[in-house]
């Protein structure tokens, strides 16, 4: 697989080039003529030969390239010839037209490949392409992903790849992997690619440059593992290639229990800092997954040691948990008190010397100007950043005061009222325009845009007076708002659930088993998740006009349908409940439960609506964080970097189902899919530990946070026996949570009042008596107070994540 004739120095090799030449060039390589050439071949040698039989310009910058690259190809055992061909001596490698003379590569006196000159156009090009041709069992030439798959499938267990991506064949990236493969071609398979798009499948988003992953297929025996990668980010070069094979090849976690003002590693020796996880015999088991936690992430970027405290003879400053040390000698190590990986990795590659790129990239934002004024605002920043980037506006309808009401009158539409000089409003339209995108083509939605800016009189007659807002047009009926979050999945979710009228009258029992089945909409079963039946008998008219207000409530969220035949009492049999009552199915699950109604409110039936269709064990993210904290349960979270185990997903559901954890929020978050997560556990735990990890958080009763123990493995008995402690009061809190308020930073504005108090105030100074400075004070204050209230109201209704920051108030005013 790995192994050929070309190892142990891969063979003394001759690269002869065969050319005829009238003058002197004073080109070092040898001169032979053909007889000599053939006769000094030796099985196992290679050589290239260039026959040309005149002296032209364009042969002599050939030669100068070659000339270049005997030194470089000396140090492989290569040597370097040239041959004159002479007439009595023509061989059938000189050729008859001198114009297309080609480099031939021999091995013995076997030919492996021939090469036109412009093909070896630098000493690159010349060693890359010998290198490539004399490795063809080190170096496997590939396509496709499948190509990549199969040789990662077949390697689990055995050995570890390299796999390279170059812009092109003859490149310097292109020589440096093939030097690497040279010298480490025997221990692992090199892997190269020209092909972007197959760098695109594997994850990678920036195929400006060459890339060097190493594919770490030794350890892995479950051949449906996949085998985890380690990126090279420095450029591709001989040496950095060199530096990054070698951390490779050294040990993931190193302990010591000495100065580490005396210890060395290869990480030094290569450039590379060191950093030292402190730890102690109490917590050696947790802090030894934590060093290694880093160790993988700092792979190839700097050494990673477990220092033992209690062996160490030297005194460390009391807090001290992590010793950074840098490479260059004479330099003292830094003692630090960093309680989250992250800080360690930005620690680690803010002090790196291998960012250059990063750094130019700031260097231009820098020089492009930027609004310092407004960066205090994430949204701000991210509206300035995305800038240039072009939305296909075309999508979308751009109304004016003359086209809005024929235009929402005519059609079935979809209207967002914005302000082009706010944050949140241009962030959103992106996403307002990404689902113009999915819709395009698909929907019989009109979706249209007004600029309040410009056209305040609608927005205002619209009741609009914050924003971004949305609103539904459908003709015959009251204009409907979209509350949910502003982003494209929820709003598409809105307008293809709004598709139909809710509640759904279903006039059959059949009907009804295929609208439960999620048969009779099944366009609409993944939008979704549950499917919620109301069953009445005809005479029950508070409770069907109950549940009919319900529907409309929940319109474009849940789709819910009503059944108030004759025959419901089959219907009810079969679920085993009475009327009225309502049937939830889960899709996902494949299960259908029935809830009695008696005497419920429509409020009532939104509230159990809302919490039925909530799922057994969701993913926190941001945006469902408020739903499930509604709940008033302590939560029981399983924090995860990545997609959640299926074994422990197993654990939780197993019991849930039994009914274990009825007095909890069960959940887990996926840090890679809301990196907010790690914030909270910097709240939770001086050194951000191991994942994943189970933490149970009891928010509404005391604020305490307990931590499931990290030497025990989550199974149902663990799991269990932790949550009876728990009950009874006998298990230690890690954490506790202040009661602070979640607010705002500073209040938001009704914007069109400040501009109405503003044109008000205008008019005030034409009169001769001017209000006092009191007077101006408590008006200022009683504005602040009302506008206060209706932001927090406002935002308790949208649950939005993007909050949006206040303007700025003049001073003088």
């Amino acid at each position: 697989m790995m192994f050929s004739s070309f190892s142990v120095f891969r063979v003394g090799v001759s690269f002869v080039l065969m050319c005829i030449l009238t003058k002197s060039t004073g080109v070092t390589v040898p001169e032979l003529s053909p007889q000599k050439y053939f006769s000094t071949l030796q099985p196992g040698k290679a050589s290239l030969a260039y026959f040309c039989q005149d002296d032209s310009p364009s042969i002599s910058v050939f030669l100068e390239v070659l000339n270049e690259a005997v030194k470089p190809l000396q140090d492989y055992g290569i040597s370097v010839a040239k041959v004159n061909c002479v007439q009595e001596e023509r061989e059938k490698y000189c050729g008859k037209e001198k114009d297309l003379m080609k480099a031939y590569l021999f091995r013995g006196t076997i030919l492996l490949r021939e090469f036109p000159p412009d093909t070896l156009f630098d000493v690159n090009a010349v060693v890359a392409h010998v290198l490539f041709a004399l490795l063809f069992n080190e170096v496997k030439y590939i396509t496709t992903l499948e190509d990549l798959q199969n040789i990662e499938n077949a390697l689990k267990g055995k050995a570890n790849i390299a796999f390279a991506y170059v812009k092109a064949i003859g490149t310097s990236e292109h020589r440096a992997v093939m030097e690497a493969a040279f010298v480490y071609g025997i221990t692992y398979q090199f892997v190269l690619t020209t092909e972007f798009a197959l760098l695109e499948s594997i994850g990678t988003e920036d195929i400006e440059y060459a890339h060097l992953y190493f594919f770490h297929c030794k350890p892995v025996l479950d051949f449906t593992q996949d085998c985890r990668r380690t990126l090279m980010e420095p450029s591709l070069t001989t040496l950095n290639i060199h530096r990054f094979m070698k951390t490779m090849e050294a040990p993931l976690l190193t302990e010591v229990a000495e100065d580490p003002q005396q210890v060395s590693t290869i990480h030094l020796q290569l450039g590379l800092p060191l950093v030292f996880i402190v730890s102690q015999q109490v917590t050696y088991e947790a802090d030894r997954r934590t060093a290694e936690w880093v160790a993988w992430r700092l792979l190839g970027k700097a050494g990673v040691l477990l220092l033992l405290r209690d062996s160490l003879e030297v005194n460390l400053p009391q807090h001290t948990n992590v010793i950074f040390k840098r490479a260059e000698e004479g330099m003292q190590v830094e003692y630090l008190v960093l309680h989250d990986v992250d800080l360690i990795i930005s620690h680690v590659e803010n002090n790196a010397h291998t960012e250059e790129a990063q750094e130019e990239e700031e260097e231009d934002y820098e020089m492009e100007g930027p609004d310092i004024d407004i960066q205090d605002d994430e949204v701000a920043e991210t509206v300035y950043r995305d800038r240039k980037r072009r939305l296909p506006l075309e999508l979308t309808v751009e109304l004016t005061e003359e086209t809005f009401n024929r235009t929402v009158m005519a059609s079935d539409s979809i209207v967002l009222f914005y302000a082009s000089w706010e944050a949140v409003s241009m962030a959103f339209l992106q996403s307002y325009v990404e689902v113009a995108v999915q819709l395009n083509g698909t929907s019989n939605m009109l979706l249209c845009r007004i600029n309040c800016g410009d056209w305040s009189d609608i927005c205002t007659k619209q009741n609009v007076t914050e924003f971004p807002v949305i609103k539904m047009y459908k003709e015959g009926e009251n204009p409907v708002s979209y509350v949910g979050m502003l982003g494209t999945e929820d709003l598409l979710k809105f307008i293809q659930l709004n598709r139909i009228s809710c509640p759904v009258n279903i006039t059959s029992i059949q009907e009804a088993e295929e609208y439960l089945r999620g048969e009779l909409y099944e366009e609409l079963a993944s939008y979704s998740r549950v499917s919620v039946l109301g069953i009445f008998s005809p005479t029950m008219i508070t409770a069907i006009e109950n549940f009919t207000k319900a529907g409309n409530s929940l319109r474009g969220y849940v789709l819910t349908g009503i059944y108030s035949e004759e025959d419901v009492l089959l219907l009810s049999d079969k679920y085993a409940t009475t009327v009225p009552a309502l049937l939830l199915a889960r899709h996902e699950e494949g299960d259908t439960v029935s809830m009695p109604l008696t005497s419920a409110s429509a409020q009532d039936i939104v509230r159990i609506i809302t919490h039925a269709s909530l799922e057994t064990f969701p993913e926190i993210t941001v945006e469902n964080l408020p739903t499930y904290l509604r709940l008033q349960k302590p939560l029981l979270i399983l924090f995860s970097d990545g997609g959640i185990d299926h074994k422990y997903e197993e654990v939780m559901v197993t019991l849930i189902k039994q009914k274990h954890l009825d007095s909890l929020t069960p959940c887990w978050l996926n840090l890679k899919n809301t990196p907010a997560g790690r914030g909270i556990l910097q709240v939770y735990f001086d050194l951000l530990p191991p994942l994943p990890l189970l933490v149970l958080v009891n928010l509404h009763s005391g604020g305490q946070v307990f931590a499931f123990p990290s030497d025990q493995s989550i199974t149902e008995q663990n799991l269990l026996l932790w949550l009876k402690k728990f009950e009874a009061g006998l298990e230690r809190h890690i954490r506790v949570l202040s009661a602070e308020e979640w607010k705002p930073p500073l209040p938001a504005y009704d914007f069109l009042s400040m501009i109405d108090a503003e044109t008000s105030q205008h008019a005030s100074r034409k009169d001769p008596e001017c209000m006092k400075e009191t007077d101006v004070q408590e008006n200022y204050k009683e504005q602040h107070e009302d506008t206060s209230k209706v932001t927090i109201k406002h935002l308790r209704n949208r649950n939005w994540f993007e909050v949006e920051k206040s303007f700025r108030h003049d001073k003088e005013l």
